[in-house]
C-alpha cells in the first residue's frame, strides 16, 4: 500500500490492501481445509476395510469409475506417481482382475486401461462398509453438525471438480 505523507493514495490502494485481505482469507481458509483434509484422509483409512487395496489403488480404481478408460499416463499425472509406478500398480490390478487393458480406439499403438465389473464391484462393497462405519460416526454427532457436513457436499464436490494438477499448484504458489 502506497502512503503519501501520512495518507493512503487513494482508491488504488484501497484495491491493494482489499485484494490482500482477500489473499490473507484465502490463505487462512486453504490452511484449515488443508489441515481438516488431512484429519479426513485419517479418517478415511480407518473407516477403508482391510482388503489389501492401498489408498493409490483404490483412488485409481476410482478414478477409472468416474472418468472411463484411460492412458496410464494420465492416470499416472491424475494420482500423483510416477510413469513406472503406476505401471507396477497397474499390472496388480490386472492381475487381480480389477481392470483390464485394451487398444486405444483411435490410436492402437496407445493402451487404455478400464475398470472391470469386478473392479467396480470391490468399490461398491468397500463404500458400503465405509458408509455402514461413517453412519455409527454420524449418530454420535449433534444435529446441526450432521446438517452441515451435508450442507457442505456441494463445496467438496466443487474443491474436488476445480483443476489441481501439479502444474496449476505450482503456479499459482508462484505468482
Amino acid at each position: 500500500m502506497e502512503i503519501s505523507g501520512g495518507r493512503s493514495s487513494g482508491a488504488g490502494a484501497e484495491r491493494t490492501l482489499a485484494s490482500g485481505v482477500a489473499a490473507g482469507a484465502e490463505r487462512t481458509l486453504a490452511s484449515g481445509v488443508a489441515a481438516g483434509l488431512e484429519r479426513l484422509i485419517g479418517l478415511f483409512r480407518s473407516l477403508s476395510p482391510p482388503d489389501g487395496l492401498s489408498l493409490t489403488a483404490a483412488a485409481t480404481l476410482a478414478t477409472l469409475e468416474r472418468s472411463g478408460p484411460r492412458r496410464l499416463t494420465a492416470l499416472a499425472a491424475q494420482e500423483g506417481v510416477t510413469q513406472p509406478a503406476m505401471t507396477q500398480l497397474i499390472a496388480r490390478l490386472q492381475d487381480s482382475g480389477l481392470v483390464g487393458r485394451d487398444a486405444d480406439p483411435a490410436d492402437g499403438r496407445v493402451v487404455q486401461v478400464r475398470l472391470t465389473e469386478t473392479g467396480r464391484e470391490l468399490l461398491t462393497r468397500r463404500r458400503a462398509v465405509r458408509a455402514e462405519r461413517l453412519a455409527v460416526i454420524l449418530a454420535r454427532i449433534s444435529p446441526q453438525d450432521q446438517a452441515a457436513l451435508g450442507a457442505a457436499l456441494p463445496a467438496i464436490d466443487a474443491l474436488t471438480a476445480a483443476p489441481h494438477t501439479d502444474e496449476t499448484a505450482r503456479q499459482k504458489v508462484s505468482s
